[in-house]
């Protein structure tokens, strides 16, 4: 069990990252605190079961070209943020929700891509399956829940700084990806 939950956490650190630069950057409320949790913890904890399934032919070719997604999609999302940031007031109240949850999609499946990697491994690591992607999901909502609303709650008195902050946050976190797979 404590191998389990070190993975869990491990595989959790860089949602609850992102969560934190997104509550920095958000509206201060416990519902997108949950919305947060809840998308990065599914996607954590259905990616290892994905990559179970997908098993080592497919993993090796998705293995090779996962860094980039993971590093697009953060670059991506860190850049908007900072154009946001940095932009006039005049839309603020008016944001789509459907570019709120497509964001929030994009960084839970960039931040999760790691995990399908590691759904290979649990046969190794002697982890049952089931019991892995149950604790995987629960632990990165654990972490990314209160990581959105205290970021948020601290984060909405620096206005766009926090966001800027955060738009810099992805950025790295994807460079940081990158960076690893390449070497």
């Amino acid at each position: 069990m404590a191998a389990l939950l070190l993975l869990a956490l491990a595989l959790a650190m860089d949602a609850f990252a992102v969560s934190i630069a997104r509550g920095a950057a958000g509206e201060h409320s416990m519902v997108r605190a949950l919305e947060t949790g809840l998308a990065f913890g599914v996607a954590q904890g259905v990616m290892p079961l994905l990559g179970w399934a997908l098993g080592a032919l497919f993993m090796q070719w998705i293995e090779a070209v996962d860094h980039w997604i993971a590093f697009g999609l953060l670059a991506f999302l860190g850049i908007r943020m900072l154009k946001e940031a940095f932009s006039k007031d005049e839309d603020d109240d008016e944001a789509p929700r459907r570019s709120y949850y497509l964001a929030l999609f994009a960084a839970a499946i960039a931040t999760s891509l790691d995990a399908a990697a590691a759904g290979l491994t649990l046969d190794v690591m002697g982890l049952p399956l089931g019991l892995s992607c149950i604790v995987i999901a629960l632990v990165t909502m654990g972490m990314c829940i209160p990581g959105y609303w205290f970021a948020a709650r601290f984060g909405s008195r620096l206005g766009h700084y926090a966001e800027a902050v955060g738009g810099i946050v992805l950025i790295v976190l994807g460079v940081k990806i990158l960076l690893e797979h390449l070497a």
